[in-house]
């Protein structure tokens, strides 16, 4: 969150970063007025409890002198100050929580230099990798969820039985596959100076509050009835909470973390091929990567953040491209953002690199600068006799399962329907090189003319 004294003393580049963002729904003048009001009470709340010591000072003073209708005037003088006083201490700790609620509801200020825009038309592409050398493609790529069936290695229809709509299954080959890039991931980042974590999944609204999901984004997460506690929508929310409330050293910087969870999120698909398939559901699995750092270090670990995560699309040879986010696309937390899209050829759902195909978001590399870490009470301490300091969150998805799972079906795709193993995913799956499908069970996969 902002500070209330950033707020107060540049109101004009918060109403730019409102704009700028398209955030219409802030009252930015109630807020100035209620930071007004709650300092003019913290005054007068000052003012009366130094006026009630000193009329309490005296009330001894007067009794000793014998001057008894003084000193009881001096008693009713005291109590009137006292009942006053917890008047505006009252009506300040109201001021203070509507103005904390308020204050959650801003979103981060975006970086000089962050591209202006209002959508994510509006992103800017720095650079391509992969292209120059792309693999031999079936004249007519099948959509992953169309081959997944064929091979029998995903189940939708199981999927919605058992949990409804956004849900599947992933059988045989694919399941194999799902695990084997967990792993792959978790090994690469343990490479790059990574600590593993595996963090509780279920989370507290001060944990969702922490990171920025809560108050904004409640729509999107599953809450558990009756409890204070909701289904983990990213990694990033309970490792960042680690260390809610505390004091790091500066020794213990930089920080970094990845955590494998899987994820639960209620968005539901776009029209069209969108909510086909395994592109937007609401269960998926991630590897997180989330770094703790001195605020005049997080530009720079943020270009090697961005390098971290794409080190999977590399080893897997997928291609993809790299976006600068807009200020309109820009998540609530961010101050600055990267997103990396990996190349999927199976829809043409507009033109992508050669002749069709989409790109999919598979992570996105931002820093949220101090913003996580004040909602979070998130502090260092630059030398153990200096005062404590807010540090640097930033995370990234090394990287975001299953649209990789999407990208390898399709761009791994053979004129056969098989699909061949990643070299670099091999190792992981006992030297098997390709994806033959396996035969259907049940009733179901007969003919008719074999029931």
């Amino acid at each position: 969150m902002l500070s209330r004294q950033y707020v107060r003393e540049h109101p004009g580049e918060v109403r730019e970063t409102l704009a700028a963002r398209g955030v219409d729904d802030v009252d930015l003048d109630a807020i100035l007025e209620i930071d007004e009001e709650w300092r003019e009470l913290k005054a007068r709340g000052d003012d009366l409890r130094h006026d009630r010591n000193e009329v309490s000072s005296k009330i001894g003073e007067l009794k000793q002198e014998g001057d008894e209708e003084a000193a009881q005037e001096a008693i009713e003088r005291s109590q009137e100050l006292k009942d006053e006083l917890q008047e505006v201490e009252e009506r300040a700790d109201e001021l203070e929580r509507e103005l904390e609620e308020r204050l959650l509801e801003i979103p981060n200020i975006p970086q000089e230099g962050v591209p202006e825009g209002e959508d994510e038309s509006d992103n800017v592409e720095t650079r391509r990798w992969g292209f120059e050398d792309l693999r031999d493609l079936p004249e007519d790529v099948t959509p992953h969820y169309d081959l997944g069936e064929e091979l029998d290695i995903l189940d939708f229809e199981r999927g919605a039985k058992v949990s409804g709509g956004g849900f599947y299954f992933l059988k045989g080959d694919a399941a194999r596959l799902e695990h084997a890039l967990i792993q792959f991931m978790r090994d690469i980042h343990r490479e790059q100076g990574y600590e593993e974590v595996f963090p509780p999944i279920p989370v507290s609204s001060e944990s969702m509050t922490g990171t920025g999901q809560l108050p904004k984004f409640a729509d999107d997460a599953y809450k558990l009835e009756e409890e204070d506690l909701w289904l983990c929508p990213t990694a990033e929310v309970p490792v960042t909470n680690m260390y809610r409330d505390e004091i790091l050293l500066d020794d213990d910087l930089p920080l970094k973390h990845q955590a494998y969870t899987p994820n639960f999120r209620q968005e539901a698909g776009e029209h069209g091929t969108e909510t086909r398939g395994i592109v937007r559901v609401h269960q998926f699995n991630k590897v997180e990567l989330v770094n703790f750092v001195e605020p005049e270090e997080s530009d720079e670990r943020l270009e090697g953040l961005l390098d971290e995560a794409e080190e999977v699309l590399r080893r897997l040879e997928l291609p993809y491209r790299i976006l600068e986010l807009c200020t309109g696309d820009l998540t609530f937390a961010s101050a600055k953002t990267y997103d990396v899209e990996v190349w999927a050829p199976g829809d043409d759902m507009e033109e992508g690199p050669t002749e069709g195909g989409r790109w999919l978001e598979v992570s996105s590399a931002s820093n949220f600068e101090d913003f996580q870490a004040r909602r979070a009470g998130i502090r260092y301490r630059p030398e153990r006799h200096e005062s404590a300091e807010y540090l640097h969150t930033l995370n990234a998805s090394g990287v975001a399962l299953p649209r990789v799972l999407v990208a390898i079906l399709e761009y791994y795709q053979n004129d056969d329907g098989t699909v061949t193993v990643p070299e670099a995913l091999r190792p992981y799956l006992d030297g098997q090189e390709l994806i033959e499908g396996q035969d259907p069970v049940g009733e179901s996969a007969l003919g008719a003319g074999d029931r």
